[in-house]
């Protein structure tokens, strides 16, 4: 006699919220899909799903979060999948949060870099939504600096009879909740940074992410948690937020689009409890460089000018170039030359400005004039201006250091698109492999990708001497 499976209780807290929101189960069914697909997921439910739900049966994967998220939407108050009756799951929105405070902040980024450390590898499947960047950048834009970030700091104990104390030797290697940063842990924090950084751009994200989470979770999170001043607090989120940035930063070129969003909401909330506005802004300069790669023009503009809105007409000219050339690449994407020409000459007349003495923040001093001619080149290869392109494309290489392994292959790659645009297959074709060699000694999926889009701009020319001989170099790389 075979058992019988366990009957389902009925979800009498779904029927309820569905009647409050006045939803049909082909309504609700047909919301989820349409949410589903903002965070690029093709779902397939309909009113017999819901039907099913209303029986017992658990949605499997980040369904208990989406369905929750419609409901929070339709009835303007966040609930969550428990509240629904569902099991808990990763959210999809995990991560997406501008948090209220930084206690709240400190808990979601070090949710991610746990699980990012781990093996939830749907994690960094997860899909790039425009539409998470609307609240975080308002929220960064219209906020202030957190009153008070400093954590439970004891005051100096007075050694009996007035005798000077001898320090104790910390009993431990490694650090746990509760203990004090020093100055000492937040100059390792930086060097670090600096470390993963240099790696970045010579050998692409992929090279050394992975052991950069792992030191976010083991040794940031801990001081986070730990004591120390607000003085002290203020470096440390500094700190912490930079490392977070290039977590996104490396996430991003190793095309985790959704994750390495993630990160840099969270960079751009550390940035805020920093009391960092500068910073904040090359947080959004850097999701606008990911909307522009996506193709979405339109949110990198936004991005880009409430950077701009947001650290004001004080900063040093270099930033300013920064902020403009990159607004310039949205207005490429989008195919608007007199935007993008007008964007362009703010950031040359910016930069133009700068003087050797100004004070120039570390993020802000990679953009120089073998950079500018970088954005130039991209920016008039988009509006398909390809002899320009060519001639910045040039000036950009001939400038360009050679740490900067990837941001040089990816100029070389303008480059070779400029001279396949002004017919020079030849020569396009030998900067293309050239390229191609390159990628093939890096980490990094959009290196991979510029080489990709260079070969389907070759496709009309597949049967040209020049092209064959280009896929037969490349194929030899294996």
């Amino acid at each position: 006699m075979t058992e019988r499976p366990p009957q389902r209780t009925p979800n009498r807290q779904l029927a309820a919220l569905i009647a409050e929101a006045g939803f049909s189960n082909a309504g609700l069914a047909r919301r989820v899909d349409q949410l589903g697909l903002e965070h690029g997921l093709d779902l397939r439910y309909d009113k017999t799903s819901v039907t099913r739900w209303l029986r017992g049966q658990q949605p499997r994967g980040t369904t208990p979060a989406l369905i929750a998220e419609v409901f929070t939407r339709r009835l303007g108050r966040r609930l969550t999948a428990q509240d629904l009756g569902l099991d808990a799951c990763a959210p999809v929105y995990a991560g997406l949060e501008f948090a209220a405070t930084p206690e709240e902040a400190v808990d979601i980024v070090s949710g991610l870099w746990r699980k990012d450390s781990g093996s939830h590898t749907e994690l960094r499947k997860i899909a790039f939504t425009p539409a998470g960047l609307v609240v975080p950048s308002r929220d960064w834009l219209i906020g202030r600096a957190d009153e008070r970030v400093g954590r439970g700091e004891a005051q100096a104990r007075v050694p009996a009879q007035g005798r000077p104390g001898v320090p104790r030797q910390r009993q431990q290697t490694e650090r746990g909740p509760g203990q004090k940063v020093t100055g000492g842990d937040i100059a390792a924090l930086r060097s670090v940074g600096e470390l993963f950084r240099a790696l970045d751009h010579a050998y692409g994200g992929g090279h050394a992410r992975q052991a950069l989470v792992r030191y976010l979770e083991h040794e940031a999170e801990p001081m986070l948690r730990g004591t120390y001043s607000e003085a002290a607090g203020r470096r440390l989120f500094a700190a912490a937020a930079d490392l977070t940035r290039l977590a996104g930063w490396t996430s991003y070129d190793i095309a985790a689009h959704g994750l390495a969003q993630r990160y840099f909401v969270q960079a751009l909330r550390l940035s805020q409890a920093a009391g960092d506005r500068a910073y904040g802004s090359y947080v959004l300069v850097t999701m606008s460089r990911q909307a522009v790669y996506l193709g979405h023009g339109r949110e990198a503009v936004q991005l880009a000018r409430v950077a701009q809105q947001g650290i004001g007409s004080s900063a040093p000219p270099v930033v300013q170039a920064l902020l403009h050339s990159v607004e310039a690449r949205g207005h490429g994407v989008l195919g608007d030359v007199r935007a993008c020409t007008a964007s362009l000459v703010r950031a040359e007349r910016a930069l133009d400005g700068a003087r050797p003495g100004d004070e120039v923040p570390y993020w802000a001093r990679f953009f120089d004039e073998a950079q500018l001619a970088d954005e130039f080149g991209h920016c008039h290869r988009d509006l398909q201006q390809f002899r320009a392109s060519a001639q910045n494309a040039e000036r950009s290489l001939q400038l360009r250091a050679p740490g900067f392994a990837r941001s040089r292959l990816f100029c070389r790659v303008v480059l070779a698109t400029a001279r396949l645009g002004l017919g020079e297959l030849d020569q396009a074709c030998a900067l293309g492999a050239e390229a191609a060699q390159q990628a093939s000694e890096m980490r990094s999926a959009r290196a991979v990708e510029y080489v990709r889009d260079f070969e389907r701009r070759l496709e009309p020319y597949r049967d040209a001497t020049p092209v064959r001989g280009y896929r037969d170099r490349v194929a030899a790389l294996g």
